[in-house]
């Protein structure tokens, strides 16, 4: 008899276990939200079937600011659910060696530009400023709002969101926002 209660003791004990490891897996799962980034060709897709505006890291392997926002402000809870709601997020390495076919042009990684060599495309986004991190944003139409370069705090990078989520800029510009908040 003692030995049949230890035995359903235990059998209580291991089930009581995985109900809550279980549990505590789904509520990681839950709160472990990361950035979907997408390639330039993956956005440009997904823009055709449900615009939406866009985000663009433009960053490099060996930028060390880049790898800090990462890390940190591309981490944070809230800047996640932000550029989740409201962009398509793209991360585009500035020295990648693939062609990009974008709007009827062929864009082409040039060896021969800088110490390492660039990527036309970023060339383009940045309007030849090349500085890592940098971000573009886009509206619906692929028309830019802005280009904000350097790295960002969370508190930074969510005004920059907001910006442009809440189309700020069709009454105010950057700096002027920027000062006001």
């Amino acid at each position: 008899m003692a030995g049949q209660k230890i035995k359903t003791m235990k059998s209580r004990l291991f089930i009581t276990c995985m109900i809550l490891t279980i549990s505590s897996f789904v509520v990681a799962q839950e709160t472990d939200q990361s950035i979907e980034w997408l390639s330039w060709e993956e956005a440009m897709e997904r823009q055709e079937i449900e615009p939406k505006k866009i985000i663009v890291d433009v960053y490099t392997s060996w930028c060390g600011y880049c790898k800090k926002m990462d890390k940190n402000t591309f981490t944070d809870e809230t800047v996640i659910s932000s550029i989740q709601d409201g962009f398509y997020a793209v991360k585009f390495n500035a020295e990648q060696r693939e062609d990009i076919e974008f709007s009827g042009n062929t864009f082409k990684f040039l060896p021969d530009a800088g110490r390492r060599g660039v990527h036309e495309l970023a060339v383009a986004l940045l309007d030849s400023r090349m500085g890592y991190p940098s971000f573009v944003y886009f509206d619906e139409e692929m028309a830019r709002i802005m280009i904000s370069p350097g790295y960002k705090e969370a508190p930074a990078m969510l005004k920059e969101l907001r910006f442009a989520r809440e189309e700020i800029y069709k009454t105010s510009s950057w700096k002027d926002y920027k000062n006001a908040n």
